[in-house]
């Protein structure tokens, strides 16, 4: 007698499967499909495009004369290099095409517009071999920022600097080097014409900028800084100034801005040099280092090692004198006499 056949499958019911000996069910294996590598670098790539974009739209709104444009194009080229990187590592999209794109675009962005906007908007307004001798001076400018990025690439993978190197920058950042290359720009609209603008100070501040990016001078990275909850008012207020100087005065903030960069070179470097000089305290907070080196400082004067000195200003504001030793004929009256 045959088999009964099946009779056709009700919606209602799950399908059955024939379950295999030794074979594991699809539902319980891995998931062995390997990720969309294309989808997920397309984001920041785009990012990155979008940037090279926005800082070469912002030369050609500097050569027509439109100078606000260009400097916020050149904000919004800055603000989209950092986001590229951020999105990258969130999305666990990180390449090494993608590494070189955005070194490619920092050129671009931070070297070579910034100098093309400063030739076009202070440069070229003076004829003859003023202009000429500008022009190869915002050539050594971008020079220096290519070589600055080129170095930077190669201290990405040493992976032999010791950990307190990260709150540090070697030299001046290429973001930072162009906010400063363009002061003379700010300067030029904020105040208008002047000896700012000749070609002299703009083509040595050019290459002094340029300088500090190739140097080795260290510079604060503030993105491992720490707030404390003391300070946070007080930042607040900061902020909430630079944003009124923002709306109002933005060459003004640009000013203040830089002027604050320079003033905190010194201390940066101070603080590194101690730094390198007592790893053990790396990962205190500063308000304990600043402590412990009060504490050596004390340390050092106490054991006779460091002499204390009294500035000289200070001493002769108060009436100080220096103690003198007196000897047996100063005490005599016939040696006594008056100038």
């Amino acid at each position: 007698m045959a088999p009964a056949r099946p009779g056709p499958r009700r919606p209602d019911r799950p399908r059955r499967r024939l379950r295999v000996a030794g074979r594991t069910p699809r539902r319980d294996r891995p998931n062995l499909r390997r990720p969309l590598r294309g989808s997920r670098i397309f984001l920041p790539s785009a990012l990155t495009i979008l940037a090279v974009c926005a800082g070469l739209t912002a030369v050609r709104s500097a050569d027509t004369g439109d100078i606000d444009m260009a400097l916020a194009l050149l904000v919004v080229a800055a603000v989209l290099d950092g986001l590229d990187g951020r999105v990258a590592r969130m999305m666990d999209a990180t390449t090494k095409i993608g590494a070189e794109i955005d070194s490619l675009a920092d050129a671009i962005n931070f070297g070579v517009a910034p100098a093309l906007i400063v030739y076009s908007a202070v440069i070229r307004q003076h004829e003859g071999a003023g202009a000429d001798l500008g022009w190869v001076l915002a050539l050594i400018y971008c020079s220096a920022i290519v070589l600055r990025l080129a170095r930077f690439n190669t201290l990405l993978d040493d992976d032999s600097a010791p950990g307190y190197t990260k709150d540090f920058f070697v030299g001046v950042p290429a973001p930072t080097a162009a906010v400063m290359a363009l002061l003379p720009v700010g300067v030029t609209q904020h105040f208008g014409d002047g000896w700012w603008t000749s070609t002299a100070v703009v083509g040595t501040w050019l290459v002094f900028v340029g300088l500090l990016a190739v140097s080795r001078i260290p510079t604060l990275s503030f993105k491992s800084a720490r707030v404390r909850p003391s300070a946070l008012a007080g930042l607040l207020v900061v902020v909430a100034a630079a944003a009124a100087l923002l709306m109002t005065f933005p060459y003004l903030l640009m000013i203040i801005a830089v002027t604050a960069y320079l003033l905190h070179i010194p201390f940066a470097w101070r603080m590194q040099r101690w730094i390198a000089a007592h790893p053990e305290h790396w990962d205190i907070p500063a308000r304990d280092r600043r402590i412990e080196r009060r504490s050596e400082k004390r340390a050092a004067v106490a054991a006779g090692t460091r002499r204390r000195v009294i500035p000289t200003k200070s001493s002769t504001r108060l009436g100080l004198r220096r103690p003198v030793a007196r000897t047996t004929h100063d005490t005599h009256p016939s040696h006594t006499h008056e100038d």
